[in-house]
């Protein structure tokens, strides 16, 4: 999990050069927001984004950034335009954004979403850059190949989620091989005292209404149905190099406790925080250090109560679709998150029911075992290969489904 590179900084010395990926989004905000608050601490070499670039010009102009790229060719334009009169250069494409995630820096932070991500994520890796990761699907997409490429790079892969950051510092250098259980907390989302027919008419509105987070659509919808907890467990199981039958889900509505580990000796320790993206984020800029945030403090005594549940599989099948996953292995976390990732896009578009979205993931899985594409992926290439083919034969597929009740369970 860490690396020569930041052991060997020190914050007495010239200041940490920066890439942000996925610069507009609600991680990438609340990294530009750490960023501007410690300028001397920090410079930033790149920011890349997908299509927004208004937003992406006004980070540029926050933040002094040397070198700013999207993805989308088609707001090349605008983004130029808006930093007429700066020094910031400007790029757009598929090629723009590995440039960006490639240039010379101390810590790339890799915040795009989806599988957008793992391609440059990965070219960083292979420059030799230390990441800190936000990116889910950099593990859930192509985990073994991704790891093996940062060991033979010898490049720190810092957790920026919440919950692997809390059991990153929980574990404190300790021997993974000591670790009984690896435990990720879930706030249990906006469905989690609903009945299981009660979620699957949920409407697009009541699966977006988290109410603790505030994120993206995508990652609120695999919330609400637990789905985003089960891409955790994969995380967890790559990052950590921990077994499928040694981690765990965790309900904890007050969503304070992110993370548990406990030890052979019957030991527990715990990562808490509030329920604030800046708090992972500002550990993963300083690593080894720490930084000063703005967050409110834990107030133990205001808190009184923390409460934890065992999840109900019943309800939120997602979660048992992940541990399947897991547990035969080869390329079935590949396919389990591309074919869910579309089922997500048709239902934000109210094309599918709620239901639906584990009901197309489970087939996608079934589909990949039957047809034999589900063995290992031998590269980051071969895995977004499959990713690929999973989400064509999902869009197909869903595309056929003319009603949301055709793929109601």
């Amino acid at each position: 999990m860490t690396s020569k590179n930041l052991h060997a900084e020190s914050s007495a010395r010239a200041p940490r050069r920066i890439v942000l990926l996925g610069a507009t989004g609600s991680v990438g905000r609340s990294t530009v927001d750490l960023l501007q608050r410690e300028p001397e601490k920090f410079s930033v070499a790149a920011v890349a984004g997908g299509r927004d670039a208004e937003g992406l010009a006004e980070i540029a102009r926050a933040t002094n950034a040397e070198f700013v790229a999207v993805r989308d060719e088609n707001s090349y334009a605008a983004l130029k335009q808006a930093l007429a009169g700066t020094r910031t250069e400007v790029a757009a494409g598929r090629e723009a954004v590995i440039e960006a995630a490639t240039r010379n820096a101390d810590l790339v932070v890799s915040a795009i979403v989806g599988a957008a991500g793992v391609e440059p994520t990965h070219a960083a890796i292979l420059a030799g850059r230390d990441i800190a990761l936000a990116n889910k699907e950099c593990l859930v997409c192509a985990g073994a190949p991704f790891m093996r490429a940062a060991r033979e790079k010898n490049v720190a892969l810092l957790p920026v989620d919440s919950e692997h950051n809390a059991i990153f510092q929980a574990l404190g250098g300790e021997d993974p091989a000591r670790i009984e259980r690896m435990i990720v907390t879930a706030s249990g989302g906006p469905f989690r005292t609903w009945t299981k027919e009660r979620i699957a008419r949920a409407t697009v509105e009541e699966a977006l209404n988290h109410p603790k987070w505030a994120m993206g659509p995508k990652i609120t919808v695999d919330s609400a149905g637990m789905m985003n907890k089960g891409l955790e467990l994969i995380e967890a199981h790559h990052l950590f190099g921990v077994p499928v039958e040694k981690l765990e889900v965790v309900v904890h509505p007050q969503s304070i406790v992110h993370g548990l580990v406990t030890f052979a000796d019957g030991s527990v320790t715990a990562g808490l925080a509030p329920p604030d993206m800046r708090v992972p984020i500002a550990h993963c800029l300083a690593y080894p250090e720490r930084l000063n945030t703005p967050v409110q403090r834990l107030d133990f005594a205001k808190i009184a109560t923390l409460t934890f549940e065992a999840p109900d599989f019943e309800r939120f099948t997602a979660l048992r679709l992940v541990y399947d996953a897991l547990a035969d292995g080869g390329a079935l976390s590949t396919v389990l998150n591309a074919a869910n990732e579309i089922a997500v896009e048709a239902f934000l578009d109210r094309r599918i029911a709620f239901s639906g979205i584990a009901h197309h993931v489970a087939e996608a899985c079934e589909a990949a075992v039957r047809d034999g594409y589900a063995k290992e992926p031998a590269s980051v290439a071969d895995a977004l290969e499959v990713d690929r083919m999973v989400r064509e034969r999902s869009r197909a597929t869903l595309a056929g489904n003319a009603t949301a009740e055709a793929l109601t369970i």
